[in-house]
């Protein structure tokens, strides 16, 4: 007889309270999802984060009292196992490209389809970077280069090092799931840097998915 999955838990995070009664709502009329609690602001998210450790934290970017960003790239750095969800009504450049950099796991727009949502969040729990279409286009635009020149395929390791990547893996997370340091990690990544004609994580994976490299 085989047992129930564990349900993904979640704790959102929003400045606006009938959001907040919104999404969880949504979530607990399904089975699957566990809502641990709520969050206003960004400090506040990170302090309930770290205490409560969801599966995936459903992140706004714009609040009073503390940002999205800031508070993606804090949980990075304490090295929270909970995955970001960026959940927001901002798709410009100013908001993406610095929410991905700084550790989300993906980004959507708060008027996707709820099916879209639950999906979503299955696939954060799970590692996997997940981009709304309007999200996707607008980062591959930003960080589209010319082909890479022949030659510049990139070696089994660094296709496992962009993988990791890929599911918000930090450089120590690599080190350690690929038995290498992480003086290593980085020269992989400055040489997969370097073939793909990027500057950063996050563009590298962008680029990436367009040539097909990835999922």
């Amino acid at each position: 007889m085989s047992s129930e999955p564990s349900p993904v838990t979640l704790l959102i995070v929003d400045d606006h309270p009938v959001v907040r009664d919104g999404l969880r709502g949504m979530f607990e009329s399904v089975d699957g999802f566990t809502v641990l609690g709520e969050a206003s602001d960004g400090v506040e998210g990170v302090a309930r984060a770290l205490a409560l450790d969801p599966d995936v934290v459903l992140m706004d970017l714009r609040m009073p009292g503390g940002g999205g960003v800031d508070a993606i790239r804090e949980l990075s750095r304490r090295g929270a196992r909970a995955r970001v969800l960026v959940l927001t009504t901002y798709d410009t450049d100013s908001d993406t490209l610095p929410a991905i950099e700084a550790g989300a796991t993906g980004y959507l727009l708060k008027d996707a389809p709820r099916e879209e949502l639950f999906t979503a969040v299955r696939a954060a729990s799970e590692g996997r970077t997940v981009l709304s279409p309007a999200v996707a286009s607008r980062l591959v635009t930003a960080v589209r280069t010319p082909p890479a020149p022949a030659g510049a395929t990139l070696s089994a390791r660094e296709r496992e090092v962009l993988v990791l990547v890929a599911r918000g893996t930090s450089n120590r997370e690599i080190a350690r799931e690929l038995f290498i340091s992480e003086a290593t990690v980085k020269t992989h990544l400055t040489h997969l840097y370097a073939k793909l004609g990027v500057k950063d994580r996050a563009a590298a994976v962008a680029v990436a998915y367009d040539r097909k490299i990835l999922g």
